[in-house]
């Protein structure tokens, strides 16, 4: 009696992106959309931690360099360049050291791959956080211009459209960062990770002081520093820097596409 021929092991597919079933009677994208960014954003606010990262770290930052003279020159104040520089930092902080924090944990967890498999999906649930990320970004740019301008900052209102475009590229370039980190390394190196870069762009990478060499302009983050200080400080555009943020956005959102695992 002949025995059956030994059949080959199962290999494992590859991690796909979660998908939800379809749900009778689920709100419209836009509205589960809304109700998710309006969900995170509100995480994001009441979180001590990330408050103190987006909104606390960099306003004392700002009242220090302008309490101390630090960046001030013969003829300018140094909150025109401060103030810039941690607009950038505060960009940093929300689209990357925050998102890339709070996704990982999540990915730990399994919340993104049960959210992905709600009504939300997946692509509700990249929206809501990419929503969430101006949201918070609109709060970071108000308080710290407003505290700017009640120390006397006075930008140059020519730049303020190329300020927001810098300001939008910045966050959507950190954003793929944030979220690249966040798929791909465990929660306890992202955190230590995202933290660590948080410190060193705060410090030498371009963002609250200009950078000591030219090639810091090639990272996103002296790129994003030399578009809002030409733009707040001389009202001009900078070409040569919106164009390295949007290569960034481009490489950084196909590599988190590429290699975003929803699962550890």
């Amino acid at each position: 009696m002949s025995t059956p021929a030994p059949t080959a092991a199962p290999t494992a597919a590859p991690t796909a992106a979660p998908t939800a079933a379809p749900h009778a009677g689920a709100a419209p994208l836009g509205a589960r959309v809304t109700r998710q960014a309006a969900y995170e954003t509100g995480t994001a606010l009441r979180n001590g931690e990330q408050l103190l990262v987006t909104l606390i770290l960099p306003l004392l930052a700002l009242v220090g360099i302008h309490v101390t003279g630090l960046l001030d020159t013969p003829g300018r104040s140094g909150l025109d360049v401060a103030v810039p520089g941690v607009l950038a930092l505060a960009v940093v902080s929300s689209a990357f050291t925050a998102t890339a924090i709070s996704t990982g944990f999540e990915r730990r967890y399994d919340v993104l791959a049960a959210l992905a498999t709600t009504p939300l999906g997946t692509l509700g649930l990249v929206a809501g956080k990419a929503v969430s990320v101006i949201a918070v970004l609109a709060i970071q740019t108000v308080v710290i211009g407003g505290v700017g301008l009640a120390l006397g900052w006075r930008p140059d209102p020519a730049g303020l459209v190329p300020a927001l475009l810098a300001l939008a590229l910045g966050a959507a370039a950190f954003t793929a960062l944030g979220l690249l980190l966040a798929g791909t390394a465990r929660p306890e190196a992202t955190l230590a990770v995202a933290n660590l870069v948080w410190v060193l762009i705060g410090a030498v990478g371009g963002t609250v002081f200009p950078p000591h060499w030219a090639w810091l302009e090639l990272t996103p983050s002296g790129a994003l520093g030399a578009a809002l200080r030409a733009a707040l400080v001389e009202g001009a555009w900078a070409p040569g820097a919106l164009l390295v943020l949007a290569l960034w956005t481009a490489a950084a959102t196909a590599a988190a596409l590429r290699w975003f695992r929803w699962r550890p």
